[in-house]
């Protein structure tokens, strides 16, 4: 059991097994260096609710119909724009933006404009700007943005021709299971169980299933797994060979 535990968290085990080495030869550095590693958990404590609340907003309230046609594949100039647009308004640090990122493409945006919210969210948000004109001036920060914009809408066309959506890894379901909650993914929002009381149900801030046949609960199985933000819902359907 520890074992596998182990096993499926082999970076969690790594950096632990670093952290007591350093404090066996150098304390002093294990010391800051836990410091400093505490001070960044805390931050991500305090954004990443707000950033789940966020993404089960984009997946309840927004229509996919809304995403397709302003950040889908063929919403051409506008949605990049409207990606750029998105990115620099947005708040927080970097990894605040993957989960979003990760929403936005399970609804259908392209991978270009999910690249574009993405790097304009790293590198030109409005904030960032103030702040770069204040310390080394408005001509340096608007020449650096121009650039830095060029480049950004650049590499979205880069990456939606040579990443395609199929390359995007997507965990399988077991060959035994024909529905299951990923319990290390599952973020305990409840949607699942508010849409499908009759599969799902909250159980110790988790989502679980109750249901044996899903012969009559087919399509909102698929409604629900595909509005999921976590994406923890795995699911087959047998008569149409379709694995989720």
């Amino acid at each position: 059991m520890i074992l596998s535990k182990m096993k499926k968290n082999k970076l969690l085990v790594t950096v632990a097994a670093v952290y007591i080495l350093l404090g066996l030869i150098q304390p002093d550095k294990a010391w800051q260096a836990l410091s400093n590693s505490s001070y960044y958990l805390l931050e991500m404590a305090q954004i990443m609710p707000v950033i789940f609340l966020l993404t089960v907003s984009i997946e309840v309230l927004v229509p996919k119909e809304w995403i397709l046609k302003h950040f889908g594949k063929d919403s051409g100039m506008l949605g990049n724009l409207l990606s750029l647009v998105l990115g620099s308004i947005s708040a927080g640090p970097i990894y605040a933006a993957f989960p979003i990122g990760k929403a936005l493409l399970a609804k259908g945006a392209s991978v270009g404009n999910v690249v574009i919210i993405l790097s304009a969210w790293a590198v030109i948000k409005v904030p960032m700007l103030a702040n770069e004109a204040k310390f080394l001036g408005v001509q340096f920060m608007a020449t650096r943005w121009v650039l830095t914009v060029v480049l950004i809408l650049l590499m979205g066309y880069l990456m939606q021709k040579l990443v395609k959506e199929e390359d995007i890894p997507v965990e399988k379901v077991d060959a035994d299971e024909d529905l299951s909650v990923e319990q290390d993914y599952c973020i305990g929002c409840g949607v699942c169980a508010s849409m499908a009381s009759e599969v799902f149900v909250m159980d110790q801030g988790k989502a679980h299933v109750i249901v044996g046949d899903l012969s009559e609960y087919t399509e909102i199985i698929k409604e629900t797994a595909d509005r999921c933000p976590a994406k923890a819902i795995r699911y087959r359907i047998e008569s149409e060979g379709e694995i989720c």
